[in-house]
């Protein structure tokens, strides 16, 4: 039977259940990674189950993004992980090597081989061929551990490219006009397939960054064919070995096809807040810019730099534009140096960053009061550059620097006619410079034995779930609305060093909706905790979209939340809330999400027997005097974690039969 791309990778990594859109399967799992931000937790997790040396072909733990080091929580962090990488058969890359996603594509991404990553942009691995997943850390350590990760048998979407790419029109376009079209709501359970005739004309690392926002639109992940293109960048890499030619069969069916001519592109804008508001950059060209930054792991490879580099040589950036780079790898970036494009954009007055996440995730570079930040990253969430109301817009490299040399939004398109500069079309190198020195190989498992796995003060092993209550008592804390992310939830930015310490991190669950001279959500749920009642969240459509980061979910069990409530929720936050023994439910019918106040005393009876065997259940809203029905759409297995209290447990527990 002819495959789809997906299909064939699933089929020859399943290891239970059965290849049928909707079902639960399990598959195996050949590379992990983790960064900073959610590795810790990570670790600690995978150390509770007592496993040892991981089981994978490739397991690499990444400091990325928490390298600011302000106080010692970071640098406890970072020795912490690189010990346990060592001692747990982990290679590890060292602060400063680079962003995962770009160091795994160059040096470790493999087609068809499965990755598992803590981080919500792992699918930025299938640029290369990977059918690479973004998951919660307990799912990344269960994986180190040898077990399956379980997830739902997706249906694909087929994304047809036709075309070419014109001049000034990017990868970046492409993945921006299929927000547009499907938007970050309602793509949880598919996969994107991209295929057709354009896609021969795409480098990898363009690839990537279509791959890469595909967890902007929710789908599990997104995948390109392992071709030509891919063997020109693992030669490039001096990785030739690794590749293999994998494509979709001829007469396959796709579930939907979509199709773009990238011929008609034209420069796009997510505007704010979220990366689904897309114009076209002629739309809202004019409005003056105060920020441009260029990096992050979707738009920060060598070929996007070097046409930066290019088209500021010997020029000038506008005086009043604040304008920062970060490469997205050592490599890059000393490729960079030798060549002098290094030289060319400090020149041209850029600000050179670490190689590294920063900004992206609120580690400085916020903008001013009331300005527009350009941004070449992939979320523009309300407040995700540490300043309340920004106003950030996503674009691609391309149109960021058209930006600077004006000081406003500008097509590119524009820029022989202001400038007289033409497009530099950059090549994939036909050899990278190779200096794997700061990614440190584990030792053998008897040297590896010697090792101190060192632990900071700030390190905190997580609190273990409490057992599912029979009869729920609880109270709704907070009521929110649709595209509630996990940058609601936990924010990012200055708070980040604080992942290693649910505790104090717990004290800014919902921070966003805190108001002044009143109990923080943290202080409520904290208060009701010791007298014995429960939380529970109610929310709208798409409730934790966004990050992977599993805090989102374990810093409010630590609070006392023990059910959330929404009209939809984000497959990887789902998967979180059932690790940590919150039970997800939805919405029957979503006009009872009306009749809900925030401070209502709610009831759930028999709750343990819903979860077990029913796929509802009824909720009593004892303060507004009415009942509703909420749909438990849950595995067998899903139901068996909740029942375990949660996924370290019943790990723990199949473990010792």
């Amino acid at each position: 039977m002819a495959q789809t791309l997906v299909y064939k990778i699933l089929s020859t990594h399943l290891v239970e259940g059965k290849l049928a859109a909707g079902q639960q399967i399990g598959i195996g799992i050949d590379q992990t990674l983790t960064q900073d931000a959610t590795g810790t937790t990570a670790f600690l997790l995978y150390e509770s189950m007592g496993s040892g040396r991981v089981k994978t072909n490739v397991s690499v733990s990444y400091i990325d993004h928490n390298m600011t080091q302000f106080g010692p929580e970071n640098h406890n962090d970072h020795l912490y992980l690189q010990t346990v990488a060592a001692k747990s058969g982990v290679y590890h890359s060292r602060a400063g090597n680079g962003i995962c996603h770009q160091v795994h594509l160059e040096r470790f991404g493999k087609p068809g081989d499965t990755l598992l990553g803590s981080d919500s942009h792992t699918p930025t691995g299938g640029g290369i061929g990977m059918l690479a997943i973004g998951a919660g850390g307990m799912d990344v350590a269960v994986a180190m551990a040898g077990g399956p990760f379980y997830l739902t048998c997706p249906k694909v979407v087929g994304v047809k490219l036709t075309g070419k790419l014109n001049d000034w029109v990017a990868a970046k376009d492409v993945i921006l006009k299929l927000l547009s079209i499907l938007t970050t709501k309602g793509n949880v359970g598919w996969v994107a397939e991209y295929f057709g005739d354009a896609v021969e004309t795409l480098s990898v690392t363009q690839r990537a960054t279509i791959t890469n926002m595909g967890a902007e639109l929710g789908v599990t992940t997104s995948v390109f064919a392992s071709d030509e293109q891919t063997k020109k960048f693992l030669k490039a890499q001096k990785r030739q070995a690794d590749y293999k030619p994998l494509a979709v069969d001829a007469d396959a069916e796709y579930d939907r096809v979509i199709e773009i001519n990238l011929s008609e592109l034209e420069p796009m804008a997510a505007c704010p807040s979220s990366p689904d508001n897309v114009k076209t950059v002629k739309e809202i060209a004019g409005l003056e810019t105060a920020q441009v930054l260029i990096g992050s792991c979707t738009n920060s490879s060598y070929t996007d730099l070097m046409m930066v580099a290019k088209v500021l040589k010997g020029r000038t950036i506008n005086s009043m534009v604040e304008f920062g780079i970060a490469p997205g790898s050592r490599e890059v970036l000393n490729m960079m140096a030798q060549n002098g494009a290094i030289t060319d954009m400090i020149s041209a007055g850029a600000r050179i960053l670490e190689s590294g996440c920063g900004p992206c995730i609120g580690q400085g570079f916020s903008p001013a009061d009331g300005v527009v930040s350009l941004r070449t990253f992939n979320r523009n969430f309300t407040g995700r550059t540490g300043t309340k109301g920004d106003q950030t817009y996503l674009v691609s490299p391309e149109t960021a620097i058209a930006s600077v040399l004006t000081g406003k939004i500008t097509d590119p398109r524009e820029l022989p006619k202001l400038f007289g500069i033409k497009y530099p079309k950059i090549e994939m190198p036909k050899e990278f410079v190779i200096d794997d020195s700061m990614i440190e190989v584990p030792p053998k498992e008897k040297q590896a034995q010697k090792i101190e796995v060192l632990r900071g003060p700030t390190i905190v092993v997580p609190e273990a779930p409490p057992a599912l209550a029979k009869n729920l008592k609880a109270k709704a804390l907070l009521k929110c609305g649709d595209k509630i992310t996990t940058d609601h939830i936990m924010p990012a930015g200055v708070f980040l060093k604080l992942r290693s310490n649910v505790p104090e991190y717990a004290k800014v669950v919902f921070d966003c909706f805190n108001e002044d001279d009143k109990p923080t959500f943290a202080q409520r749920s904290l208060e009701l905790k010791q007298k014995g009642i429960a939380g529970i969240i109610v929310a709208g459509q798409s409730y934790g979209q966004g990050s992977s980061r599993e805090h989102a979910a374990l810093c409010p069990m630590y609070l006392g939340v023990r059910v959330v409530i929404a009209k939809s929720i984000e497959r990887i936050h789902k998967a979180n809330l059932i690790n940590f023994c919150i039970v997800p439910i939805e919405f029957e019918n979503e006009d009872d999400y009306d009749k809900i106040y925030q401070g209502d005393n709610l009831r759930i009876d028999n709750l343990t027997k819903a979860v077990k065997e029913k796929d509802s259940v009824t909720i009593v809203d004892e303060t507004a005097g009415f009942e509703f029905v909420g749909k438990l759409e849950l595995s067998k297995r899903d139901r068996e974690i909740l029942l375990a209290a949660g996924l370290l447990n019943y790990t723990r527990k199949k473990a010792n039969g």
